[in-house]
């Protein structure tokens, strides 16, 4: 009788489903799963069992609240079936094995390797059987210990019999999202209408069924011990478009998404959601040329600012930012991408886009004086062709290394930093501008 009941309540114990799920996901490949299980209790010492948990869950950060009850110790079981560890767990056991050409073969298993198996018959003789001629093996029961899925099993001390509500939370890799912008420009290129989806992907081994979803955006410190897998994804679910469903708020120092209705998060799954209604905002087109970046091409830039004013003014979460523009017969032509960082509200975007087709430049160092070990004088020559049939602005940016100091420039100039300096330089269609300076280096 008392085998029975134990039998009863571990059955129970590894048939909790989880009740209430949350789920929080980050932007380094890691997830925060909460869970609320109904689980029942018995007076003294019994065990609990889940086995429907992430395969990659990180078993340190385990936590489990349970009122009525005292942890002994809390195990991680992950030594799951396979054909290789039955071998293992039946060395030294009798074995039943079935070759292609229905011969069939009652031994006790001496050895597993990838090369043979060899099996003791009753009467001692001893045979050797090639994997490749297998077609079944068949074994007497399932080895203790072996599972088929990863699973948390506590040992507990009850204080009473009864059911009762578990609160289960732990991290695990294989979860990460990152935000995907589509920005609509006009002709003028004064105007984006910017939208925003974000992708959250789940290789961590387990679906999480009508989850409370959260999305933490920010670089939150983790300290790795061991390196990540790289599982691949089977499927992708993208959602329709509709109005956008996440609430945003400030936490501690990052920004935390909120979904306002459930989502089921499948194991190997893109799921795809609408972060916020598209919005217009102002933007400009800039030209920039440095040499450092690009010797022979002139940048092209959309910027804008990520204020009330402009028509935004919202945290934008680290992601890529297609841009698209409409042409004549209505239709949307792909003209470019770049990443953005996390970027909080009152901020400026810039989008580098493309290099200006119209636009040549070509750049010379004229001269070089040495003055001394240390010390040269640089002259530098720099032609700026516009082929539009409109006037333009060319931002050229320099960067000059050491100790510095411009002695002659034939335009004005802007001192950025330590190492750079910026002209304005403006360019009539169908025409050129060429701009010169000297520099001395220390």
């Amino acid at each position: 009788m008392k085998k029975a009941i134990s039998i009863l309540i571990l059955i129970w114990g590894i048939a909790s489903f989880a009740q209430d799920v949350s789920v929080t996901v980050y932007n380094q490949n890691l997830g925060l799963v909460k869970e609320t299980r109904e689980v029942q209790l018995k007076k003294g010492h019994f065990t609990l069992e889940a086995a429907d948990v992430a395969a990659r869950i990180d078993p340190t950060s385990v936590h489990l609240k349970l009122n009525g009850a005292s942890i002994l110790d809390q195990n991680f079981e992950y030594d799951l079936v396979s054909r290789e560890r039955l071998m293992e767990r039946y060395l030294d056991q009798e074995i039943e094995v079935f070759t292609e050409n229905g011969d069939m073969f009652t031994g006790t298993l001496l050895s597993a390797s990838g090369s043979q198996l060899i099996l003791q018959a009753k009467d001692g003789q001893v045979q050797i059987v090639s994997p490749d001629a297998v077609r079944d093996v068949r074994f007497g029961e399932l080895p203790g210990g072996l599972r088929t899925r990863p699973t948390l099993v506590w040992s507990l001390i009850g204080d009473k019999s009864g059911k009762q509500n578990a609160e289960l939370s732990y991290l695990t890799q294989g979860m990460t999202w990152h935000a995907e912008y589509v920005a609509v420009t006009n002709d003028d290129n004064d105007n984006l209408e910017l939208s925003s989806w974000v992708s959250i992907e789940n290789r961590s081994g387990a679906t999480y069924k009508d989850a409370k979803l959260k999305l933490m955006a920010g670089d939150v410190q983790v300290v790795r011990g061991t390196p990540l897998d790289g599982r691949g994804i089977t499927t992708m679910e993208m959602a329709q478009k509709a109005a956008p469903a996440f609430e945003e708020k400030a936490f501690f120092e990052y920004h935390l998404y909120t979904l306002q209705r459930p989502a089921t998060l499948k194991d190997r799954q893109i799921k795809q959601i609408a972060l916020f209604d598209p919005a217009t905002v102002n933007a400009k087109r800039e030209y920039i040329y440095q040499a450092q970046r690009d010797p022979k091409k002139v940048k092209v830039n959309l910027v804008f600012d990520n204020d009330d004013k402009a028509g935004l003014g919202i945290p934008l979460p680290a992601g890529k930012v297609r841009v698209y523009q409409e042409d004549s017969d209505g239709s949307l032509e792909f003209i470019g991408e770049d990443l953005i960082d996390h970027t909080p509200r009152d901020e400026e975007v810039r989008l580098v886009v493309g290099s200006a087709f119209d636009i040549s430049v070509e750049r010379d160092m004229t001269e070089v004086k040495r003055l001394a070990d240390r010390v040269r004088d640089e002259s530098f020559r720099i032609k700026l062709r516009n082929h539009k049939d409109e006037d333009i602005e060319v931002t050229v940016v320099e960067t000059i290394w050491g100790d510095w100091e411009i002695l002659e420039s034939s335009c004005d100039y802007t001192k950025k930093n330590a190492s750079t300096i910026e002209f304005k330089i403006s360019v009539k269609a169908d025409d050129e501008t060429v701009i010169t300076y000297r520099v001395r280096r220390k």
